[in-house]
């Protein structure tokens, strides 16, 4: 039942406000409002060969392409916005910056080389504590922005991890060591595969995932992230 009644006690409880300004002026499927999202460090990087992404790769990981749309930095606005996409249960955010990220891949020279994408998967744990995987719905939102099919369930969490936050890039190496796997082998023989992740540092936990991703006979891989961390 949506009634107005029920509607007016839901906006008490659980108020209905832009994720980085906190203004309540934004439509009900929309997680920021319009002129925080506007107003994103955008990097251009989908336009740029041997990027900033890009580069943490060299000699690590064979990539076609990599990108992240936007600038993460401490206490920023673009850290907000993830906060709350990973731990207060802002699924719509989740869909409407992955929209937006497919906005910005329509425009790469290298999208029509994409066959399909793979959200980076969550432990069944930590999943079902969160109530969804955030790389799966920006996953959604490229999707209803490009036509690129989803691959949900080809690429598996094995192991749970601990927070990497405070990790060097060889201790988050270390942590995330045998933890992925390619449960569906067959779908992605042959392909090129775009890995989406919410936020990249050191790329560990990527380049773990990709290099369990070019085992398979003939695959590609491609990178693209919500936001990229810029060094201190």
């Amino acid at each position: 039942m949506n009634s107005p009644i029920l509607h007016a006690i839901q906006s008490v409880f659980f108020p209905h406000t832009c994720a980085a300004c906190g203004t309540n002026q934004l439509s009900e499927h929309a997680g920021i409002c319009s002129s925080c999202l506007f107003e994103l460090p955008v990097t251009g990087f989908t336009q740029l060969p041997a990027n900033e992404v890009e580069k943490i790769f060299y000699g690590r990981l064979s990539l076609e392409h990599a990108a992240a749309t936007t600038y993460f930095t401490h206490k920023s606005m673009v850290q907000e916005i993830l906060h709350q996409l990973k731990y207060s249960y802002r699924k719509e955010l989740g869909l409407q910056l992955g929209a937006w990220m497919g906005f910005h891949l329509q425009s790469a020279k290298w999208i029509s080389k994409i066959d399909c994408l793979l959200p980076m998967p969550l432990h069944p744990k930590r999943k079902a504590t969160r109530g969804y995987n955030q790389a799966e719905l920006l996953a959604i939102g490229i999707q209803q922005q490009t036509g690129l099919p989803i691959l949900p369930d080809c690429l598996k969490r094995i192991t749970p991890t601990r927070s990497q936050t405070t990790q060097h890039r060889s201790e988050r190496w270390q942590n995330m060591r045998e933890v992925f796997r390619v449960s569906q082998p067959d779908a992605i023989e042959n392909k090129h595969v775009l890995l989406i992740d919410d936020v990249i540092t050191t790329g560990a936990t990527l380049e773990a995932m990709g290099e369990k991703i070019l085992q398979v006979p003939g695959s590609r891989l491609s990178l693209f992230c919500f936001a990229y961390t810029l060094p201190h």
